[in-house]
């Protein structure tokens, strides 16, 4: 994905949020041309996903149709986070989204930049690292494709109270904030080529400038204020919905 006004948006949960959070995000969408010309998803935009070879999940469905709306307009790049990295091929083959389970490249303003989740990186709680080893595992992923999709979502719901859906302290929040940046700062300085790293999972809305035109950026949780973030080749700002 190459572009000059980088939309960023992340963590929304949606199909877990209220129907009114999925709406606000289905009209974000629809202003996003104005505001750029490429989207950045930094992950968890859905509370669950799987890319089955024959069957679409009804919920979420209404922001997949926006999705490829928005994507016959301005390019999008989604990552997939730890609730919805089993995106497969379905993102790219049917709707023309570039995605990716892990990290992503993109370049704005002819500078490259690199997209990360963060689940598993500075993970503070046994819960969260479990789901992290869970989701990427490959004989998870055969698994969970081996059920039938009303038996694996209906699983999913059973166990994500246990595993990451669990309700975060605001300690354990301060401290993912703090620890990943300092991982960013750290990626960023073993590639100082980048000049830009977003990243989402800590539902805390973050940007730094590392260096002169170098930015890290976490827009923040999308259910928590319609939050944003817009950045070009030298600038980066934090945003609401509607602005």
């Amino acid at each position: 994905m190459k572009c000059e006004r980088l939309i960023i948006v992340g963590d929304a949960h949606l199909g877990r949020s209220t129907q009114e959070t999925t709406a606000a995000f289905v009209a974000f969408l629809d202003t996003v041309p104005s505001l750029g010309d490429g989207l950045l998803i930094t992950g968890d935009l859905l509370e669950f996903w799987f890319s089955y070879s024959r069957v679409v999940p009804r919920r979420g469905l209404a922001v997949v149709a926006a999705l490829a709306q928005l994507q016959r307009q301005v390019p999008v790049l989604m990552a997939g986070g730890n609730h919805d990295r089993w995106g497969g091929t379905f993102w790219q083959n049917e709707l023309g989204i570039e995605f990716t389970p892990s990290e992503g490249r993109f370049t704005i303003g002819n500078r490259p930049g690199l997209v990360v989740h963060g689940d598993g990186l500075v993970e503070g709680h046994w819960s969260g690292r479990l789901l992290h080893r869970i989701t990427r595992h490959p004989a998870t992923i055969a698994l969970f494709g081996s059920l039938h999709p009303d038996a694996g979502l209906w699983l999913v719901e059973r166990l994500s109270g246990v595993l990451g859906d669990r309700a975060r302290t605001e300690v354990e929040l301060s401290q993912g904030a703090t620890g990943q940046l300092a991982w960013a700062r750290a990626r960023m300085n073993r590639e100082p080529e980048l000049a830009l790293l977003a990243m989402g999972h800590t539902h805390r809305a973050a940007l730094e400038e590392l260096s002169p035109g170098r930015f890290y950026v976490n827009p923040g949780a999308w259910f928590d204020g319609y939050r944003y973030a817009i950045v070009t080749r030298q600038t980066a700002s934090l945003a609401h919905f509607p602005t």
